[in-house]
Protein backbone atom coordinates (compact mmCIF):
# COMPACT_ATOMS: atom_id res chain seq x y z
CA UNK A 1 0.00 0.00 0.00
CA UNK A 2 1.36 3.31 -0.87
CA UNK A 3 1.30 6.73 0.90
CA UNK A 4 0.80 10.07 -0.71
CA UNK A 5 1.68 13.10 0.74
CA UNK A 6 1.00 16.15 -1.36
CA UNK A 7 2.91 19.70 -1.27
CA UNK A 8 1.29 22.68 -2.93
CA UNK A 9 3.46 25.63 -3.48
CA UNK A 10 3.73 28.50 -6.38
CA UNK A 11 6.01 26.97 -9.13
CA UNK A 12 8.31 29.95 -8.90
CA UNK A 13 9.04 28.91 -5.25
CA UNK A 14 10.12 25.40 -6.21
CA UNK A 15 13.45 24.79 -4.85
CA UNK A 16 16.48 23.41 -6.46
CA UNK A 17 18.70 20.87 -4.61
CA UNK A 18 20.99 22.75 -2.74
CA UNK A 19 17.97 25.58 -1.62
CA UNK A 20 15.87 22.64 -0.45
CA UNK A 21 19.11 20.73 1.27
CA UNK A 22 20.07 24.11 3.18
CA UNK A 23 16.50 24.44 4.08
CA UNK A 24 16.66 20.90 5.60
CA UNK A 25 20.12 21.14 7.21
CA UNK A 26 18.94 24.76 8.74
CA UNK A 27 16.24 22.95 10.07
CA UNK A 28 18.32 20.19 11.94
CA UNK A 29 17.42 17.86 10.18
CA UNK A 30 19.73 14.63 9.29
CA UNK A 31 18.84 13.73 6.00
CA UNK A 32 20.63 14.27 2.55
CA UNK A 33 18.97 14.50 -0.92
CA UNK A 34 20.56 12.39 -3.92
CA UNK A 35 23.02 14.60 -5.29
CA UNK A 36 21.32 14.47 -8.39
CA UNK A 37 18.06 15.57 -7.50
CA UNK A 38 16.64 17.45 -10.13
CA UNK A 39 13.24 19.71 -9.79
CA UNK A 40 11.01 19.14 -12.35
CA UNK A 41 12.97 16.41 -14.54
CA UNK A 42 12.86 13.75 -11.69
CA UNK A 43 10.06 11.64 -11.62
CA UNK A 44 9.79 8.18 -9.79
CA UNK A 45 12.17 7.17 -6.83
CA UNK A 46 14.32 9.67 -5.58
CA UNK A 47 16.97 8.20 -2.65
CA UNK A 48 17.95 10.01 0.53
CA UNK A 49 20.53 9.25 3.18
CA UNK A 50 18.52 9.51 6.43
CA UNK A 51 20.56 9.78 9.81
CA UNK A 52 23.59 7.88 7.67
CA UNK A 53 20.94 5.10 6.45
CA UNK A 54 21.70 5.10 2.43
CA UNK A 55 18.46 2.79 1.91
CA UNK A 56 15.84 5.20 2.57
CA UNK A 57 13.34 8.12 -0.15
CA UNK A 58 10.20 8.43 -2.16
CA UNK A 59 9.07 8.53 -5.06
CA UNK A 60 8.29 11.84 -7.01
CA UNK A 61 6.03 13.42 -9.05
CA UNK A 62 5.46 17.62 -10.22
CA UNK A 63 2.45 18.85 -11.86
CA UNK A 64 0.38 21.69 -12.10
CA UNK A 65 -2.23 22.32 -8.25
CA UNK A 66 -4.99 21.90 -10.88
CA UNK A 67 -4.00 18.37 -12.46
CA UNK A 68 -4.20 16.69 -8.63
CA UNK A 69 -7.60 19.07 -7.59
CA UNK A 70 -9.39 17.77 -10.49
CA UNK A 71 -12.41 20.08 -9.37
CA UNK A 72 -12.22 18.70 -5.57
CA UNK A 73 -13.61 21.33 -3.70
CA UNK A 74 -12.01 20.51 -0.17
CA UNK A 75 -8.33 19.89 -1.97
CA UNK A 76 -9.01 23.14 -4.25
CA UNK A 77 -9.69 25.07 -0.64
CA UNK A 78 -6.22 23.95 0.41
CA UNK A 79 -4.33 24.75 -2.32
CA UNK A 80 -5.60 28.44 -2.57
CA UNK A 81 -3.64 30.32 -5.19
CA UNK A 82 -0.92 28.18 -5.17
CA UNK A 83 -0.27 26.59 -8.52
CA UNK A 84 1.45 23.58 -8.11
CA UNK A 85 2.65 20.30 -6.19
CA UNK A 86 5.13 17.92 -5.19
CA UNK A 87 3.39 14.69 -4.84
CA UNK A 88 5.78 12.32 -2.57
CA UNK A 89 4.74 8.57 -2.54
CA UNK A 90 5.92 6.46 0.19
CA UNK A 91 5.32 2.47 0.48
CA UNK A 92 5.58 0.73 4.05
CA UNK A 93 8.63 1.99 5.28
CA UNK A 94 8.61 4.69 8.08
CA UNK A 95 12.02 5.54 7.25
CA UNK A 96 10.80 6.39 3.95
CA UNK A 97 7.76 8.20 5.43
CA UNK A 98 10.48 10.05 7.61
CA UNK A 99 11.97 11.42 4.44
CA UNK A 100 8.99 12.60 2.98
CA UNK A 101 7.84 14.29 6.61
CA UNK A 102 11.34 16.10 6.31
CA UNK A 103 10.93 17.15 2.92
CA UNK A 104 7.20 18.79 3.90
CA UNK A 105 8.98 20.46 6.93
CA UNK A 106 11.38 22.61 4.35
CA UNK A 107 8.72 23.09 1.92
CA UNK A 108 6.17 24.32 4.52
CA UNK A 109 8.83 26.03 6.18
CA UNK A 110 10.74 28.02 3.53
CA UNK A 111 8.69 28.14 0.49
CA UNK A 112 5.33 28.60 1.13
CA UNK A 113 3.75 25.21 0.41
CA UNK A 114 0.89 23.72 2.16
CA UNK A 115 1.08 19.87 2.81
CA UNK A 116 -1.97 17.74 2.77
CA UNK A 117 -1.79 13.86 3.51
CA UNK A 118 -3.74 12.05 0.70
CA UNK A 119 -6.24 15.05 0.70
CA UNK A 120 -6.88 15.41 4.51
CA UNK A 121 -6.71 19.11 6.07
CA UNK A 122 -3.04 20.04 6.57
CA UNK A 123 -1.51 20.01 10.12
CA UNK A 124 -0.58 22.89 11.78
CA UNK A 125 3.36 24.14 11.02
CA UNK A 126 4.03 23.14 14.67
CA UNK A 127 1.96 19.62 14.61
CA UNK A 128 3.68 18.94 11.11
CA UNK A 129 7.07 19.52 13.28
CA UNK A 130 6.06 17.33 15.98
CA UNK A 131 4.47 14.82 14.29
CA UNK A 132 7.97 14.53 11.78
CA UNK A 133 9.80 14.18 15.30
CA UNK A 134 7.31 11.41 16.23
CA UNK A 135 8.38 9.83 13.23
CA UNK A 136 12.10 10.15 13.01
CA UNK A 137 11.93 8.45 16.38
CA UNK A 138 10.33 5.28 15.13
CA UNK A 139 12.34 5.17 12.37
CA UNK A 140 15.52 4.96 14.43
CA UNK A 141 13.94 1.71 15.65
CA UNK A 142 13.53 0.24 12.06
CA UNK A 143 15.66 -2.20 11.21
CA UNK A 144 17.43 -1.38 8.08
CA UNK A 145 16.61 -3.19 4.91
CA UNK A 146 17.78 -6.54 4.22
CA UNK A 147 20.78 -5.94 1.74
CA UNK A 148 20.99 -8.27 -1.35
CA UNK A 149 24.57 -9.86 -1.04
CA UNK A 150 26.93 -9.21 -3.99
CA UNK A 151 26.71 -12.48 -6.66
CA UNK A 152 29.13 -14.98 -5.52
CA UNK A 153 28.59 -14.14 -1.82
CA UNK A 154 28.66 -18.07 -0.96
CA UNK A 155 25.64 -17.33 1.16
CA UNK A 156 23.13 -20.07 -0.93
CA UNK A 157 20.21 -20.70 1.18
CA UNK A 158 19.62 -23.96 2.03
CA UNK A 159 17.24 -26.10 -0.43
CA UNK A 160 14.15 -27.59 0.97
CA UNK A 161 12.94 -30.90 -0.40
CA UNK A 162 9.85 -29.72 -2.64
CA UNK A 163 7.33 -31.77 0.02
CA UNK A 164 8.53 -29.61 2.78
CA UNK A 165 7.02 -26.12 0.90
CA UNK A 166 3.53 -26.89 1.91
Amino acid sequence: MSNTQIAFLNRSNVPNRDALQASIDRLGFNLKLDPEFTPFDDSGFSPCTLEGAPDVGFEIYYAPALEIVNGDPNLSAIVGDRDFSISMVWGGSIKDCACTMVVSCALVTDFGAVVTYEGEPPDTVESLFANTKSILADAAKEKPRRQTPPAGAGTTPPKKPWWRFW
